[in-house]
């Protein structure tokens, strides 16, 4: 393993994980490939774009033209595939694009991965693949049972690739991370969204009364733990990725207005999303029998995330102020003000 294609890899912890792995393997090379929608930018991987062993490749992993040739061309023997649509909000208004990338995507991968013999494909799934949970933590041999299409299309993709591994043997691994926060987030989630508005004293959106209780895992976490499971994980099967750090929204919340010098006042009360989950936690005594185990904790990763985003206007401001997001913007207003009123209706 030493030419990785990481599809996805100017994303949020696609881009984490790539600097992971060129400071940790000095013999290994790694060719990003991205299609560079809204969330994938070349930003995130500027400090090592002069790095003699990295590349990158713009492209779709729904093009299987476009992928088996930068597999070719780039000698690639193994495949990370970060690549997705991951926004439920967005997957709620928009499911087409969720089903397109999250489903088609992987098989196109797979087809590729079998066909040219490669030596690992590893896929990114969620937590949110199994559903939410009141009491307890999911096992990694817990039925699936999404909510939204965003955690459905998740599911359907990483099913497809597990089945590659029954049925054409293909050597795969699998790694199911709770939510991820860090930097070179995009500002549609909650994290990020809720520092850069409390930098600039704008209402931090909660939806409901924010007592939904999410599981936070640093990105470089979430980078190491899928280097552990690429190096030493048994093919065929998949691991839960959790931080065991569980904190409510609105604590999240009240914790960045905290550490910015902001009143609590800035947070807004919203309409809850519709199938809002409760709470996701999963059990990672699996892959801590790896030797894996997260090494930030929540207070230590909140801070320094935060002060990353105050130091980096320059990387966030353009994103939160560009024509799409502000067009996106009115669409999801007016759509889910719509949604709401269906809602109440019903």
């Amino acid at each position: 393993m030493k030419n990785l294609l990481v599809t996805g890899g100017a994303g949020f912890i696609g881009a984490n994980f790539v600097h992971h792995m060129l400071k940790t393997y000095p013999d290994y090379r790694i060719v990003v490939f991205d299609k560079l929608t809204y969330a994938g930018n070349l930003n995130n991987l500027k400090a090592v774009e002069q790095n003699p062993r990295y590349a990158f490749v713009q492209g779709d992993i729904c093009d299987a033209t476009v992928v088996r040739n930068a597999i070719q061309e780039h000698s690639i023997d193994t495949i990370v595939n970060f690549a997705a649509e991951t926004h439920v909000d967005r997957s709620i208004l928009d499911p087409d694009a969720f089903v397109r990338t999250n489903v088609y995507g992987p098989y196109v991968l797979c087809e590729a991965a079998k066909d040219l013999r490669l030596e690992r494909l590893h896929h990114i799934s969620t937590d949110e693949v199994y559903g939410p949970i009141r009491e307890g933590k999911f096992k990694e041999a817990d039925r699936f049972k999404p909510t939204s299409p965003y955690a459905a299309a998740k599911a359907g993709g990483e099913l497809l690739v597990l089945s590659y591994f029954q049925t054409y043997h293909l050597p795969i691994t699998v790694t199911r991370g709770v939510n991820t926060y860090g930097p070179y987030q995009y500002p549609e989630k909650a994290i990020p969204l809720f520092v850069t508005n409390a930098i600039d004293d704008q209402p931090l959106p909660l939806y409901g009364d924010g007592m939904q209780v999410r599981d936070r895992l640093h990105a470089l976490d979430h980078a190491l733990a899928v280097d552990v499971v690429l190096h030493r994980g048994q093919l065929g099967e998949a691991y839960n990725v959790a931080a065991d750090m569980e904190h409510t929204n609105i604590d999240v919340a009240r914790r960045i207005l905290k550490l910015l010098n902001k009143p609590e006042s800035l947070i807004q009360p919203v309409l809850d999303r519709p199938a809002h989950d409760v709470r996701y936690a999963l059990d990672a005594d699996k892959l801590g029998a790896l030797g894996w185990e997260p090494q930030v904790t929540f207070d230590q990763g909140l801070e320094e995330t935060v002060q990353w985003y105050v130091a980096n206007e320059a990387w966030w401001r353009p994103l939160k102020s560009g024509e799409y997001l502000d067009y996106y913007q009115k669409q999801y207003t007016n759509r889910a003000q719509t949604l709401a009123d269906e809602v109440l209706k019903s």
